[in-house]
């Protein structure tokens, strides 16, 4: 198991078609974009190619095989994921949805792996413009995606070269995100880490 999503709101991609994602079933009549009543965890595989393959949670215990470590995972997923949504919200800025990366060490111990709650594995919206029935402006990658597909390219080796002002932006994003969630400004953090 590479991973596990966890949506509390739907993705910018919209609603599978069958209302439903991960084998679990979603309110009818939700529209792009719009809150989940409650957030939900949505296991998924690494693909030999393109994005992650979202499995259900008995899939994803099988390939496991342990049905009550796959219940921890969900449930340390939900209670990392609900608190870092609720910060960010007191910070005008939704968690739209995250992944989180586990593994166990030597000891048997749980452990988080990768990154965690960057804009690189989350979707963080701007709470003040907020609008279900849309795509949402954003604080992460979508932008770079935004602007690959504007170009035309196939998502075949090799990528276009992203241009100095899409990069530059894209970090203007992050810091901006970074800056609210944390109210402290990026250079703090450089600093600090020099």
């Amino acid at each position: 198991m590479r991973g596990a999503r966890l949506h509390h709101r739907l993705g910018l991609e919209g609603l599978p078609g069958d209302g439903g994602v991960s084998g679990i079933e979603l309110p009818p009549g939700l529209q792009e974009s719009e809150k989940l009543p409650t957030p939900i965890f949505t296991p998924s595989t690494k693909a030999e190619e393109g994005h992650d393959e979202t499995v259900s949670f008995d899939q994803a215990a099988e390939i496991v095989g342990d049905r009550d470590l796959m219940a921890r995972l969900r449930d340390v997923s939900i209670e990392l994921y609900s608190f870092a949504a609720d910060h960010a919200r007191e910070r005008g800025v939704i968690l739209a949805d995250t992944k989180f990366e586990f593994g166990l060490d030597d000891d048997g111990q749980l452990v988080v792996g990768d990154e965690v709650l960057t804009p690189d594995s989350s979707r963080f919206w701007p709470a003040d413009d907020y609008e279900p029935g849309r795509g949402q402006r954003s604080y992460d990658k979508q932008y770079v995606r935004d602007w690959a597909s504007s170009t035309g390219w196939d998502k075949s080796p090799p990528a276009p070269e992203v241009p100095e002002g899409v990069a530059a932006r894209t970090r203007a994003l992050y810091v901006e995100a970074y800056e609210k969630i944390t109210g402290e400004p990026f250079s703090a953090w450089l600093e600090r880490t020099a």
